[in-house]
């Protein structure tokens, strides 16, 4: 059962929940609060403790010297200095006292996260429509549109959760992907098919995808031999046959809508547009799966390619609970944690991929069409 908030609604925005550990290595409430947030906004923590706005369930104001275990939760308004308003409207398709259905743009968050809270499609709506209660029944990511259902009725909600969980509303999804360049008809074998890649479609894609909390990329574990049937090390196979899959967690039904030549930024490559239709709702299910198949959604940034393996960690060094995850990991002592911190925070895109037994550090470089598409803020900013 949800934990009712003791703080109402803020410019459209709910109060932050903190769950609070009932012990631990810090002193007080506001040094947990530190060393797991200190990184964004160490003086913001401070004042807001010092002005009683971290509140626990009852509302009363949480002194900063409180020590854990008094309580079990706090909550408290979050705020994104100079969130500059996002270039992209959306569109109201359906309203009723039940429901509100709208198509989203690329680029407008879903739900409050990150650097953006008011700018999102869920604030947007409770300020427009006057509706404190508006939930969002799913969501879609910040870089993908479409249309994005939300319940306006407590009332009803739960019929509508129901649907979603029992998977009796079916979701569809179409991509432009990037595909290898034609084969050449002289070095084609006789009988081959004129074009393998498409000739494998529709088909279906089945894996297992693990995502761990503070990592940006999903991972493709290894399906048990045992569980799924294959040798070790073989990689996870498509299947054009709807058979079940002992082991895989997610599944994806991919068909070819049409081929052709792109223009603009990449022009004259290749590309396919294509439907999705997954039937489970695992993070970056259909990047991946895309990626799986060697096409890769045009333009994104963490699967241009699958990394197939199941001991892969990515690890990027941009605050405290990170290095400690360098030390607990990976044998990091506090020096090398600094290092590999102080180096990762000095550039976006900056990580440590540990592959195996080897490790390396990477600088992701984005494309200049990219930046713009992913650094929305930033691309305001310098135009102001």
């Amino acid at each position: 059962m949800a934990v009712p908030s003791p703080l109402p609604l803020r410019n459209g925005v709910n109060a932050t929940r903190l769950r609070l550990p009932a012990s631990g290595p810090w002193a007080s409430v506001q040094e947990y609060v530190l060393d797991r947030f200190g990184h964004v906004d160490p003086d913001g923590i401070r004042r807001r403790f010092a002005s009683g706005q971290v509140v626990a369930a009852d509302g009363a104001p949480i002194p900063a010297d409180t020590p854990l275990g008094v309580h079990d939760d706090l909550w408290y308004y979050r705020d994104v200095p100079d969130e500059a308003p996002l270039p992209v409207t959306h569109t109201l398709l359906h309203r009723d006292e039940h429901l509100v259905v709208i198509h989203k743009p690329h680029f407008l968050p879903t739900t409050p996260g990150g650097r953006f809270v008011q700018e999102t499609a869920l604030v947007r709506l409770r300020n427009e429509l006057g509706l404190d209660d508006l939930v969002p029944l799913h969501r879609l990511d910040r870089a993908t549109a479409g249309v994005v259902m939300f319940s306006a009725n407590p009332a009803t909600r739960g019929a509508y959760h129901l649907l979603f969980e029992r998977r009796a509303v079916a979701k569809t999804y179409e991509a432009v992907a990037l595909l290898p360049d034609a084969p050449d008809d002289g070095a084609r074998r006789p009988g081959a098919p004129a074009d393998p890649v498409l000739g494998r479609f529709p088909l279906t894609v089945r894996s297992r995808i693990r995502k761990d909390k503070g990592v940006l990329r999903s991972v493709v574990e290894e399906i048990p031999p045992a569980a799924s049937g294959r040798r070790a090390g073989a990689p996870v196979r498509t299947r054009r046959a709807n058979r079940p899959h002992a082991g895989a967690n997610a599944e994806s039904r991919v068909e070819l809508l049409g081929v052709g030549v792109s223009a603009g930024t990449l022009a004259g490559r290749r590309v396919a547009h294509l439907r999705l239709t997954p039937r489970t709702g695992r993070t970056h299910q259909l990047r991946i799966h895309l990626a799986a198949l060697g096409l890769g959604i045009a333009f994104d940034p963490f699967y241009p390619d699958l990394l197939d393996l199941a001991d892969v960690k990515i690890l990027g060094g941009q605050n405290p609970k990170v290095a400690r995850e360098l030390d607990s990991m990976l044998g990091f002592g506090p020096i090398a944690q600094d290092l590999v911190s102080g180096w990762a925070m000095q550039d976006k895109g900056r990580a440590l991929w540990c592959i195996g037994d080897a490790m390396y550090k990477v600088q992701t470089v984005l494309h200049p069409l990219e930046k713009k598409l992913y650094y929305t803020n930033e691309a305001i900013e310098a135009a102001a």
